[in-house]
């Protein structure tokens, strides 16, 4: 889910002024198109002390590790965990690129996915029962 292309540009310099990679930004335009979100989802996200951008005037310029905990918590949120949750899952130390969840949390998660693919299935079963019945008149 993280474009390597965007985090390849903080592995050297930024915009050609010799920056190292700790220093390198990304604006929140930038964020939102690569992972597609909206502005908003990216604000509210802050609001949640999820991400923390640097604030340069009315700017959101945001850091490598910020870019990385974005793809962990979109993860999260595809694996039908809930925010609160993202938040307490994500490490903080050496290994960002991982979720710290339990076998017991991956179980469950499981099983509750499962239940909604079951759902789905049937919910497009019957629709699909029923478009083959206007088909049919």
């Amino acid at each position: 889910m993280i474009d390597h292309k965007l985090l390849a540009a903080a592995d050297g310099t930024n915009s050609g002024r010799g920056k190292k990679t700790d220093d390198v930004v990304f604006t929140i335009s930038q964020l939102s198109k690569q992972f597609g979100i909206s502005l908003r989802t990216l604000r509210f996200y802050e609001s949640r002390g999820l991400i923390a951008p640097v604030r340069r005037r009315n700017r959101r310029l945001y850091k490598r590790a910020d870019v990385e905990r974005l793809g962990i918590i979109l993860k999260a949120k595809k694996f039908g965990l809930s925010l609160a949750e993202c938040g307490e899952l994500i490490t903080d130390g050496a290994s960002q690129h991982t979720l710290n969840l339990s076998r017991a949390k991956c179980l469950e998660q499981i099983g509750i996915l499962e239940r909604k693919l079951a759902q789905i299935t049937e919910a497009l079963a019957e629709l699909r029962r029923i478009n083959t019945a206007y088909i049919d008149q």
